[in-house]
């Protein structure tokens, strides 16, 4: 149905008198933001149906909100700035290729404004998928999801509208933990020295560490040190602060050192490095995090591994059996690093 006067282009009047919809409605379609407006995707591809036989100029940004397959996937993720969230961009990117899909990896800074943001702009764009990981608060993400018909599934952090896979964050701390009081003990050292730096208070992963590190103590009888938790944030700088505040009041290191994350980890090697090799040496570090330089540290170091690509696995097989109503929370054990590297040296022996 081509425009009834061929020296005149089409305008939205046109389209909007061939399809009985408003001109708002019209120009929301073919601008791209029909999904934020929640207009029925029947109406969406009537509309753009009727555009492209009266010749009118769509946009590539409303050609891709057809109904047919995008074939584009979407996370959003705080930033990559540590080996386990550049692991899972990187797994997604991967599992989703393998798939037959294009994945698309947004860093949002943690700001929840970005957040909305993007994934308004990647619903948009039709990503037929979206992965929200990192995030502290994913509902009103899982609710602009759920409103364009897309399934959204929450990594990382869980919330309560979309289902979510995240780290067995009490049972790995509880393993983590329990080693290096059995380290302190075997050096003859007290176990309540241990402490836990780092994370976020309230925050769903800091508070499953620190319960995980807790029911170690619990396990052996033992209670930890009043002071031996501290929640500095995910931060290095600041863990450097509250570590160089503990050397003060003690006079040396704690006997053992517990970080909540790598960038937390960070903090001490950064502090440490100012320090002579004997005030180090004795000290029982652990990490909840991976990063395999760690083994070249000069001091003891025990790291536990976030498993990214059960992580990623997992999520695609929720996404590929998605129920709107699905809350499910799916738990990840984690892997002792040094397990994790003799199983990855098997592997590449094997090939």
């Amino acid at each position: 149905m081509a425009s009834s006067n061929p020296g005149r282009k089409s305008t939205i009047y046109d389209v909007a008198k061939a399809t009985g919809s408003s001109t708002a409605t019209v120009s929301m379609v073919l601008n791209g933001s029909w999904v934020r407006y929640r207009i029925k995707e029947e109406t969406a591809n009537r509309i753009l149906e009727s555009a492209r036989q009266l010749g009118y100029n769509v946009n590539m940004k409303a050609r891709g909100l057809r109904l047919s397959r995008s074939g584009l996937v979407g996370m959003v993720l705080p930033h990559y700035r540590n080996r386990f969230f550049a692991g899972l961009a990187e797994t997604f990117e991967e599992q989703a290729r393998s798939r037959g899909l294009c994945p698309i990896v947004v860093g949002t800074q943690r700001d929840p404004a970005v957040e909305v943001s993007v994934t308004e702009t990647l619903l948009s764009q039709r990503v037929e998928l979206l992965f929200i990981a990192g995030v502290r608060n994913p509902t009103p993400l899982n609710t602009l999801c759920s409103a364009a018909g897309v399934p959204s599934i929450n990594l990382d952090l869980p919330g309560d509208g979309a289902p979510s896979v995240v780290s067995d964050n009490r049972k790995g701390a509880q393993t983590i933990t329990d080693v290096l009081i059995e380290k302190l003990l075997a050096r003859g050292a007290a176990p309540d020295e241990l402490v836990l730096l780092g994370g976020v208070a309230d925050e769903y992963a800091t508070e499953m560490r620190i319960a995980g590190f807790r029911d170690a103590f619990e396990a052996r009888h033992m209670t930890p040190a009043a002071d031996a938790i501290e929640c500095c944030g995910y931060n290095a700088a600041a863990a450097k602060r509250v570590l160089s505040i503990r050397y003060e009041k003690l006079g040396r290191l704690p006997a053992g050192l517990l970080m909540n994350s790598i960038t937390a980890f960070e903090g001490v090697v950064q502090f440490t490095s100012t320090l002579s090799p004997d005030a180090w040496k004795t000290a029982v570090v652990g990490c909840f995090d991976w990063d395999p330089f760690a083994a070249n540290l000069p001091f003891d170091v025990t790291m536990l591994r976030q498993d990214v690509q059960a992580i990623i696995s997992e999520a695609f097989k929720l996404a590929e059996n998605y129920d709107p109503t699905d809350q499910s929370l799916i738990l990840v054990p984690t892997v002792l690093g040094k397990k994790f590297e003799e199983a990855e040296q098997t592997k590449e022996f094997d090939r």
